[in-house]
């Protein structure tokens, strides 16, 4: 191989590395948002949840359970 095709697979490694890191950043932004999703559904899960037991309790007190 010659210095100039080794040149020019350092710069194709060096595009594909510079494609990577875009990917990469790309992909901590789908991460974040999804984790913030995430962390959103738990928090109508949760006052879901809340919601649910207290209607049960109070049913069950009209009861006299």
């Amino acid at each position: 191989t010659t210095s100039e095709e080794l040149l020019r697979k350092l710069n194709e490694q060096r595009d594909i590395i510079a494609l990577l890191e875009v990917k990469m950043k790309e992909m901590k932004g789908s991460i974040r948002r999804l984790r913030l999703a995430e962390a959103q559904l738990r928090e109508e899960i949760r006052e879901k949840d809340r919601l649910l037991h207290a209607a049960s309790a109070g049913t069950r007190k009209r009861h006299g359970l």
